[in-house]
């Protein structure tokens, strides 16, 4: 049966099951089979796949959004209006979901490689994917991202949250937590942005979807996964493929996006030119404040590999070291069509 929500274009559902990870909901955008580039996306807490539809439909990620097709993983329990996780079901942890990740692809039939996006947890979950499997990817973008573990203040305030989530369902402690997760900054210093008004919508929009459609016991499971997330600085070596790493200056993430970043670059020669660092001036959020020069930067990273050169090079702003000053850009709303439900079932993945 087809499910019934408000997409950017017509998409997919899938539901990929994995006897050890549980049911993964995969939505696919556009013709994995015709596309130039296929484009894998984990969501971040409080989130699923939905929280990209805003960046996809921005008018500067047209000709990309015509050359390429998207799959778009949502974790188990994560879906909208998600029923509750079995009690005895345990949350895989995060490098079991980036090992596990391989059998969403096994079970589309997809044999290409991917250009792996994401943001915060998602981009976590996806370097381990990456560094799992580097041969089926072509890139990564990732955004907010940390490679180290949970230190003692965050791992008590996840303790703390999750019990609330558990307990209590919503709280404005929780909402002003995960608000600070993903946009950077608390609700209430939003007014201090130069982007308020693309905030305060973008927050307003997280908080009404964390209290209508997001299971709050599911979501404090991945919180726990998140917070015991093991190191993968040590690994990071292993990556094959080249990284675009996003961060706001103004967000509460940087010092843990720039200790990745100088990992990374001390993993790599300077002249294999892996890792290209960019912080944007006077966001927090790049995804929700700027999402056309994001869709700029990100098209100038695929064409750095070869990919999409069809599309005509952006105008690329000045940018220095790790700084990039981008214009402001509308967010359009938008609605497409229901995507259609086909249910898959797969065991563990092949071994590669």
């Amino acid at each position: 049966m087809a499910d019934v929500s408000t997409t950017v274009i017509a998409e997919r559902r899938e539901e990929v099951k994995h006897e050890k990870l549980g049911t993964f909901n995969v939505f696919v955008q556009g013709d994995l089979a015709k596309s130039e580039v296929v484009v894998l996306t984990v969501h971040d807490l409080g989130c699923n796949h939905t929280m990209y539809h805003n960046f996809l439909k921005n008018p500067a990620m047209a000709p990309l959004m015509s050359r390429s097709a998207w799959i778009h993983v949502d974790l188990p329990g994560q879906e909208d209006n998600a029923p509750d996780l079995p009690a005895a079901y345990t949350f895989p942890s995060m490098s079991d979901l980036g090992a596990g990740l391989i059998c969403v692809l096994d079970q589309l039939k997809y044999t290409g490689n991917v250009v792996c996006f994401g943001e915060g947890a998602g981009a976590n979950i996806l370097i381990r994917f990456a560094i799992a499997h580097p041969k089926r990817v072509l890139c990564l973008t990732i955004i907010h991202c940390t490679g180290t573990t949970a230190g003692l203040m965050e791992s008590l305030k996840d303790r703390y949250y999750k019990w609330q989530l558990e307990h209590f369902e919503a709280h404005q402690s929780v909402d002003n937590y995960l608000v600070l997760h993903r946009f950077g900054y608390s609700a209430s210093h939003i007014k201090n942005t130069q982007n308020v008004p693309e905030l305060e919508s973008a927050v307003k929009e997280f908080v009404a979807k964390l209290h209508s459609t997001v299971n709050a016991k599911n979501l404090a499971k991945f919180v726990e996964s998140f917070k015991k997330r093991t190191n993968i600085i040590d690994s990071i070596g292993k990556l094959e493929s080249k990284v675009l790493s996003v961060t706001g200056a103004n967000s509460s993430h940087n010092h843990t996006v720039h200790t990745l970043e100088k990992a990374m670059n001390s993993a790599f020669k300077p002249s294999d030119k892996m890792v290209e660092a960019l912080e944007v001036e006077g966001v927090s959020n790049v995804l929700e404040e700027k999402p056309a020069k994001m869709a700029e930067s990100f098209q100038y990273h695929l064409q750095g590999i070869g990919l999409v050169s069809s599309i005509p090079m952006p105008k690329r702003a000045v940018m220095r070291n790790r700084t990039i000053s981008m214009e402001e850009a509308d967010i359009p709303k938008l609605s497409g069509t229901p995507p259609k439900t086909s249910p898959i079932s797969c065991g563990t993945s092949p071994p590669k």
